[in-house]
């Protein structure tokens, strides 16, 4: 049922390692063919021959910048030929920085990441998968999305847009049969999380292993707009209802706390 609804081909952003490597070979086991797109040729390359090994499907792997001006246009070429049936956009992670002590290119780099590559492959996928009247778009959203805070001003703004923007996707796409999903995370054990130092053994705030984060993904992709795993789901609903200003402080509190 689920290669039926969401195959034959899916498309992961950010698929080469963490939780986009996690929903790779969670897809692949369910018969989907794939494309994985990322920067790193080098992860991407023994992934793929590694899914291709372990489970005969077909892959396709290119590395791509996703905030280049000709993303588009390549995954176009890439993705041409194939019927789509799955976008999981996983790209996005970012270290907090203090916004105005950072390099006006940082900021704006993190919102072609994570909003301006996002709403392009929507687009672009999205009115496929309308017109075929069945599907899915997962988009890998973030706890700092709840609110701002003062290390992560742009990173949240971009994820509180990924998870309004899910909500208005799934509003439109609902009628038409396409699923809509905003998985919003926390701290998750990646390649990408150590790499930048955080403390990922917090605690107050230990990290989500990336194949329990995938398998929820893909568990709850026919129940959007919104989903949070268990453990934050009572920090989601509080941070999205007390008072901003409280928000903005547990948010920046939370940042300095997983900064060794």
């Amino acid at each position: 049922m689920f290669k039926k609804r969401y195959g034959p081909w899916a498309v992961i952003v950010g698929g080469s390692e963490g939780v986009g490597a996690s929903f790779a070979r969670k897809l692949a086991k369910q018969g989907l063919n794939l494309v994985l797109l990322a920067r790193k040729p080098g992860p991407l390359a023994e992934l793929a021959e590694e899914l291709r090994a372990e489970t005969g499907i077909e892959v396709r792997a290119a590395s791509l910048d996703v905030t280049a001006p000709d993303m588009l246009e390549q995954v176009r070429q890439q993705t041409r030929d194939l019927d789509v049936g799955l976008l999981i956009y996983n790209a996005g992670s970012a270290p907090p920085q203090p916004f105005l002590d950072s390099p006006l290119e940082d900021a704006l780099h993190t919102l072609r990441l994570n909003a301006i590559g996002q709403v392009a492959l929507c687009h672009h996928f999205g009115s496929g998968l309308r017109a075929r009247g069945r599907g899915g778009i997962l988009l890998v959203g973030s706890l700092s999305g709840c609110a701002g805070g003062a290390a992560t001003a742009v990173y949240s703004g971009a994820k509180a847009f990924t998870q309004v923007f899910s909500e208005a996707l799934w509003a439109a796409l609902k009628p038409c049969g396409v699923d809509v999903l905003a998985l919003v995370i926390g701290t998750t054990r990646t390649p990408f999380m150590e790499r930048a130092g955080l403390a990922l053994d917090h605690p107050e705030m230990p990290a989500a292993d990336p194949d329990d984060i995938a398998q929820l993904g893909l568990d709850e992709l026919a129940n959007g707009p919104v989903r949070v795993p268990a453990h934050l789901e009572a920090t989601f609903q509080a941070l999205n209802s007390m008072p901003r200003s409280s928000a903005a402080e547990l948010m920046t509190q939370g940042a300095q706390a997983l900064q060794k």
